[in-house]
Formats: C-alpha cells, sequence, structure tokens
C-alpha cells in the first residue's frame, strides 16, 4: 500500500495510527541518537518513517511521505489551535464563517442562502441551521427577497458585525504568528506552492470542502 492510498483513508480526523504512522522507528545496531541543529529539522517522524520503508522494503515509493505527512501534522496542528482560539473568543467555527462570508461581500454585508452556499461550499441545509442559531443569537437576520422570488436574503446586524471585526483579527493574528518560522519570501514560495497542489489535487478529486472557518 502506498503512502497516498493510506492516507486517503484517513478522513478529516488526521491521518491513521498504522504500519507507515506508527512510532518513531531507531536505526537497528546501536542506542537512539538525539538529533541537534540543522539535522533536528530534518530528523523528525515523516523521515523516519521513509527511510524505514526505504530499509525493511526497498522500492516503496515512499516521496510522498514527506509532503503528506507534514500537511497532515501541521493541518491537525492549525486545527486545533484555531478551535483554542475560537473558543476563547465565544464564537464557533460554523458561525464565525457564516459572519465572514457575510463581511467579505462588502456594504450592506447581505447576501442570499444561495450566494452563502456557493461561497462556503457547504450544503443548503447546513447553510439554513448556521443562519438560524445566528439569528437566534442576534448576530444576523433573515428577510425575503424585494422583487417577491423566493429567495431569503441573510445580513450581519449590528452585533453580528462587531463580533466578527473582533474575532476575525484574533483569528489571523495567531495564525500569523505560527508561520513567523518562515521569512515572509518562504511564505509566498509556500503559498504557491500549495496552491498549484490543492488546484491539482481538485482536478483529480473535485471540490473540497474546507473543514475550518474560511476566513
Amino acid at each position: 500500500m502506498s503512502a497516498g492510498s493510506a492516507r486517503g483513508k484517513a478522513g478529516a480526523e488526521g491521518p491513521p495510527d498504522g504500519p507507515l504512522d506508527g512510532p518513531r522507528e531507531q536505526p537497528r545496531g546501536g542506542p537512539p541518537v538525539a538529533p541537534s541543529g540543522a539535522d533536528a529539522l530534518e530528523s523528525d517522524l515523516a523521515a523516519e518513517i521513509a527511510a524505514a520503508w526505504e530499509r525493511e522494503r526497498p522500492g516503496t515509493p515512499v516521496t510522498s511521505i514527506g509532503v503528506v505527512s507534514r500537511i497532515w501534522a501541521l493541518a491537525k496542528a492549525f486545527g486545533e489551535n484555531r478551535r483554542r482560539v475560537l473558543a476563547s473568543a465565544g464564537v464557533d467555527a460554523a458561525t464565525l464563517d457564516l459572519l465572514s462570508t457575510l463581511r467579505r461581500g462588502g456594504p450592506p454585508y447581505s447576501l442570499t442562502t444561495r450566494d452563502i452556499t456557493d461561497r462556503t461550499l457547504v450544503t443548503a441545509g447546513a447553510v439554513s441551521q448556521r443562519v438560524a442559531r445566528a439569528e437566534r443569537q442576534g448576530l444576523v437576520r433573515r428577510r425575503p427577497a424585494a422583487d417577491g422570488s423566493r429567495a431569503v436574503w441573510v445580513e450581519l446586524t449590528p452585533e453580528g458585525h462587531a463580533a466578527v471585526e473582533r474575532t476575525v483579527d484574533i483569528v489571523l493574528g495567531q495564525e500569523v504568528e505560527l508561520l513567523t518560522a518562515l521569512d515572509p519570501d518562504q511564505q509566498e514560495l509556500l503559498a504557491e506552492l500549495l496552491r498549484v497542489l490543492l488546484h491539482d489535487v481538485r482536478t483529480r478529486f473535485g471540490e473540497i470542502p474546507p473543514t475550518h472557518v474560511g476566513t
């Protein structure tokens, strides 16, 4: 089994705890050696897994492990961090996704439920649930279309506008801090490489809904 196929079965929760992603393995024939300096950056779990497969099963396609394993690890770390930040801000991810979508639309911060569905890549039913919950919290209001059509418009209330203004800076500011190990040029290069990879994956498998707030 390749690393890619094993990870494809992992779902949204992260990589599996299986042969590809087991406990850290040490080379045979001696005690473990703790890496230091630049070596510590390379001697991580992904590198150890790839080396172990190459050692134990020469010819195993391992080139994906260094990319896919690290993307999984980063996704888990970033997701857990965002959940903590949102919890401390008193906003859930789905609600902030809705508020952010309306805020990014510009004045008068109003979109139809169809527009929201298209922009958030979640189902119409999920959008309806999000809108109903946010409306109960006083963050949005619904109104019928002025032209008499069946469209339903959703708009930010002053409370909803204040909530997204307050929360989005907290969330994105924290995530900026998580990238400080990379200089601006490295961040720009990584963003472009991820864009290329994501486009290709979407071309192969179709649109991939985001699992966290799309701020």
